[in-house]
C-alpha cells in the first residue's frame, strides 16, 4: 500500500482506496462513517487547520475525550504535515504548562470546559484554541462544516515528524517521543500481515486515543487493513461481550480481560465469532492468560511495544502463545538482550537490558539531543530500559522496568521473579514488589499484595511460603495487604507511587 511519490502517512493509508463507501467507523449511537466519509471529514478538518496558521512541521495539541472527530483531527493533522500531539484527558492544566511549553504547538485543541484555562498556556507559546467535546461538537467541527473536503495532502518524507508522544515520567521530566510518517505506517502495515488482519475484520474499539496502543496499533492496522470498527467511549463488559457476536477483534489491555472475566456471560458461545483477542501495554497475568483459555477456548496474543518504538514482539498468530511472554521479533525488528553495565550481548535465559532496532523505533526526543544520544547504541540499537530475557525459542519475556531493579545488600533483585511466585499462591490475586530506602541493605525487598477477602493470607503466611523458593536475599522483608494497585490509565502498576507510600517503612 505504500505510495512511492509520498511517504505521508494519510497518503499511503488511503491513496490506493478501491471502495469509498466501504465501512470504516460505527458509533454506538448507530452512526456508519465510510472511507469515503473519513476522507472528505479529514480534509475539512485539515483546511480549517491551515486557514488557522499550521503549517508543515507545526505541531498541534489535542487533549480531547474520544470522538470520532477526536480520531479524524489526528489525520487531517497528518495530511497537513503537520505534527500531531496527543495528551492523556487526566492531566491537569498545571501539567499540560509543561507540555504546551515545551512543544510550542501552534494549535490547541480541547474539550469546551477547559478552554478558558487553556487560553492561558495558548497566550505564552502564541497558539490557537480550538473545542472539540466528547460528543463530538465544538468550535472546531463547526469551522470544519463550513469548509470544502477537498484538501491536498502535504507531501512528506519517511523520516519527517508524524507526531510525538509524551513519556510517563515516572521518574522525572516527560520526554517527547518523535515518530516519523514510516515509524508509523511501517509498523502498522507489519502488524496487518503479522495478525492476519483482512477487510473482513471488525475490531472492538474501547481504547483511548491519547496513547500508541488505541491511536496508532487499533486505528492505523484497522484502516490500512479496509477493517472496520466499533468506536466505543470506553470499557463496557457487557456491551462488549454483546458485539463479540458479530465482531472478529477485541484490543485491550490487561484490566479489559480481567474485568470481562467477572462476568458470567463470557462464555465459549458468546466468543464463538472472534477471531482474535489482544493484550497490551502492561504484562498480562499468566493466570489471566490460562483462565481466558478455559472459558473461551481462545489463547490471548500479547504482544510488546512502547511509547518511543510502537510494536517490537507479538506471540504468532499460528503457533504457540507462550502465558507470561510477548512472542518473538516483528518481522524487520531486532531484539537482544545486553548487560546493562557493558552493553555485551547474553545468552539465552539470561536477564538483561532489552535494546531493539527496526523501522518502529522513533527518531529521538524532541528538543532533547544529549538524552537521545545516551538512550541509543553506537550501532542503532535503543536502550528501552526494560529488562527482561530472550528464551531458547526467540520469546521475549519482559521481567520489569530497570528503575524497578532493587539492589539489595549489594544483589540483583528482579521484582517479576517474586511477584510470579506470590501470584502462585492460594488467595492472591496479584502483587508488586519493590524496593525502598533501607539503612543496611541499600534497598529493602516490599512486596504490595492483592489478595481474595476470605483468603485469610498474612503477612507471615506470604514470607513462610517463599521460604525455600527464593534466595533468602530476595525475601521481602515487609509485605503490605492493599485493595487495589494503583495504575495508569493504561493499566501499569505504578510502582513510583508505591515506592512514594512505602519509602519510609525501614527508616530509623
Amino acid at each position: 500500500m505504500t505510495n512511492t511519490t509520498n511517504a505521508n502517512l494519510f497518503s499511503r493509508l488511503f491513496d490506493d482506496l478501491d471502495d469509498a463507501a466501504r465501512l470504516a467507523i460505527e458509533t454506538p449511537e448507530g452512526d456508519h462513517i465510510s472511507y469515503g466519509d473519513l476522507i472528505a471529514f479529514a480534509g475539512r478538518i485539515a483546511n480549517v487547520l491551515v486557514a488557522r496558521g499550521v503549517k508543515p512541521g507545526d505541531r498541534v495539541a489535542a487533549q480531547t475525550e474520544k470522538s470520532v472527530p477526536g480520531l479524524v483531527l489526528y489525520l487531517a493533522t497528518v495530511r497537513a504535515g503537520a505534527v500531531y500531539l496527543p495528551l492523556n484527558t487526566a492531566y491537569t492544566l498545571n501539567e499540560l504548562d509543561y507540555f504546551i511549553s515545551d512543544a510550542e504547538p501552534s494549535l490547541i485543541v480541547c474539550d469546551p470546559s477547559r478552554a478558558e484555562g487553556f487560553a492561558s498556556l495558548a497566550a505564552k507559546v502564541g497558539a490557537k484554541v480550538e473545542t472539540l467535546g466528547a460528543d463530538g461538537k465544538g468550535s472546531l467541527t463547526d469551522a470544519a462544516a463550513k469548509e470544502k473536503p477537498d484538501f491536498a495532502t502535504v507531501a512528506r518524507a519517511d523520516g519527517d515528524l508524524a507526531a510525538i508522544l509524551y513519556t510517563s515520567g515516572t521518574t522525572g521530566r516527560s520526554k517527547g517521543a518523535m515518530l516519523t510518517h514510516d515509524n508509523l505506517a511501517s509498523n502498522s502495515l507489519s502488524l496487518v500481515s503479522y495478525w492476519r488482519f483482512t477487510d473482513k475484520d471488525v475490531l472492538i474499539h474501547a481504547l483511548p486515543i491519547y496513547h500508541t496502543h488505541g491511536l496508532f496499533v487499533a486505528s492505523n492496522v484497522t484502516l490500512f487493513a479496509r477493517a472496520s470498527m466499533i468506536f466505543l467511549p470506553k470499557l463496557d463488559p457487557e456491551r462488549i461481550i454483546t458485539l463479540m457476536a458479530r465482531v472478529t477483534v477485541l484490543m485491550g489491555v490487561p484490566t479489559f480481560y480481567t474485568r470481562l472475566l467477572q462476568s458470567a456471560n463470557l462464555t465459549k458461545e458468546s466468543t464463538a465469532h472472534m477471531r482474535l483477542f489482544i493484550s497490551g501495554s502492561a504484562p498480562l497475568l499468566a493466570d489471566t492468560h490460562r483462565e481466558w483459555f478455559a472459558r473461551t477456548g481462545h489463547a490471548v496474543l500479547e504482544r510488546y511495544g512502547m511509547t518511543e518504538t510502537n510494536m517490537n514482539t507479538s506471540n504468532p498468530y499460528d503457533g504457540e502463545r507462550v502465558p507470561g511472554a510477548v512472542g518473538q521479533a516483528l518481522p524487520g525488528v531486532s531484539v537482544r538482550v545486553t548487560d546493562p553495565e557493558t552493553g555485551k550481548e547474553m545468552a539465552p535465559d539470561t536477564i538483561g537490558m532489552i535494546e531493539v532496532k527496526g523501522p518502529n523505533v522513533f527518531k529521538g526526543y524532541w528538543r532533547m539531543p544529549e538524552k537521545t544520544k545516551a538512550e541509543f547504541r553506537d550501532d542503532g540499537f535503543f536502550i528501552t530500559g526494560d529488562l527482561g530475557k530472550i528464551d531458547a525459542k526467540g520469546y521475549v519475556h519482559i521481567l520489569g522496568r530497570g528503575k524497578d531493579l532493587v539492589i539489595s545488600g549489594g544483589f540483583n533483585v528482579y521484582p517479576k521473579e517474586i511477584e510470579s511466585e506470590i501470584d502462585a499462591m492460594a488467595g492472591v490475586v496479584e502483587s508488586a514488589v519493590i524496593g525502598v530506602p533501607h539503612a543496611d541493605f541499600g534497598e529493602g525487598v516490599t512486596a504490595v499484595v492483592v489478595s481474595d477477602k476470605n483468603a485469610g493470607l498474612t503477612e507471615a503466611g506470604i514470607i513462610a511460603a517463599l521460604d525455600g523458593r527464593i534466595a533468602k536475599f530476595k525475601m521481602p522483608k515487609r509485605v503490605f495487604f492493599v485493595d487495589d494497585l494503583p495504575r495508569n490509565t493504561m493499566g501499569k502498576v505504578q510502582k513510583n507511587v508505591l515506592r512514594d507510600t512505602y519509602g519510609k517503612i525501614y527508616a530509623k
